[in-house]
């Protein structure tokens, strides 16, 4: 089981009890109540409580951003959906069910799929609404154990996105005695890290934000993410984040089918353990049956010391990719020699 997020110190939550004493509409919701250490990359900015267990939430999507946003920027990157999602359950979690700061989350699985049509960049921000439906809500006592949810991203009226998880949440004992002593912290991981693929063979056009590196075996890399990257790593913890493990999939994917740019609109990924930082993880992409005609599927899973770590299914849409034509050209001498 891979734990998402981690918060370094407890800290003493606002003293209002939910989001609706804060204005709608004009600000984001607490950094902390999404485990978020920039106001920038909050996406979240008010919810009101339907019922017990429903909730409509309010959020917005940048013009630009510098990783969520597709290669010609006009188009929100589809894992910035994910990332929402994310952001949704922690925030529940915390402002409407009462866990305190300081907890972490393991988050067991996540599914999200989008209609690529609506995703366009315009001319504002992109204004969300999003309906989130919890199931499998367990307490102990009065603290929450764990719950699963539904969600579903609305721009102008249009379904963007949907998706759900299922998170479990940990005391700071409980999780101190689950992971032990001697784990690698971000801040430790030995800098240089090893030479990333080139971008444009795995979907991006930034090498900062490439997460794996090549080795000599078709469909497999090493996981290699920079520990330094403002957004995969915006706070510290002590194993690899499941959104990074996600964005890998995503890149392995984008690999295997060399040649193309493919766009995941569907990804469902499932998490077994934790990804450390200290231990090669190496992640495999194999050709999956396609579910609809003109679409490509892919199986991705990541292993560490003889474990499995994670495993994703992506089915998406693929382009030919725009690669500049000396890299191309270099690349094939590459391979003759």
């Amino acid at each position: 089981m891979t734990l998402l997020v981690r918060q370094q110190e407890p800290t003493r939550a606002p003293a209002w009890q939910g989001v609706q004493d804060l204005p709608q509409l004009t600000t984001t919701v607490p950094r902390e109540y999404v485990h978020r250490a920039s106001l920038a990359e909050v996406f979240l900015t008010g919810c009101r409580q339907l019922d017990g267990t429903r909730f409509e939430l309010t959020g917005q999507w940048p013009r630009a951003h510098t990783f969520f946003t597709s290669s010609d920027g006009t188009q929100h990157d589809p894992m910035q959906a994910a990332e929402t999602i994310r952001q949704v359950g922690l925030f529940l979690a915390h402002s409407e069910f009462g866990v305190p700061l300081g907890h972490h989350f393991l988050l067991r699985d996540m599914e999200f799929s989008v209609i690529p049509d609506n995703l366009g960049i315009g001319a504002r921000p992109s204004e969300l609404t999003l309906q989130a439906a919890c199931t499998d809500v367990k307490w102990r006592g009065n603290r929450l154990v764990q719950f699963a949810m539904r969600i579903t991203i609305e721009r102008d009226g249009r379904l963007a996105a949907r998706g759900s998880g299922h998170f479990t949440c940990v005391a700071p004992a409980a999780y101190h005695r689950l992971r032990g002593a001697g784990h690698t912290e971000t801040g430790t991981v030995p800098i240089p890290r090893p030479l990333p693929v080139e971008p444009w063979r795995v979907g991006r056009s930034s090498v900062a934000d490439v997460v794996l590196s090549a080795t000599d075996q078709p469909g497999r890399w090493l996981l290699s993410p920079d520990p330094r990257h403002p957004i995969l790593f915006d706070h510290g913890g002590d194993h690899v984040p499941g959104m990074v493990l996600i964005e890998a999939a995503r890149q392995a994917a984008c690999g295997l089918l060399e040649g193309d740019t493919f766009l995941p609109v569907r990804a469902i990924t499932e998490f077994h353990r934790y990804a450390e930082f200290a231990t090669p993880c190496w992640i495999d992409a194999v050709l999956a049956h396609p579910e609809q005609p003109g679409t490509r599927s892919v199986y991705v899973t990541g292993h560490q010391d003889g474990n499995e770590v994670f495993r994703t299914r992506l089915d998406g849409e693929c382009a030919h990719h725009g690669a500049p034509r000396e890299q191309r050209a270099g690349a094939a001498q590459d391979v003759g020699a």
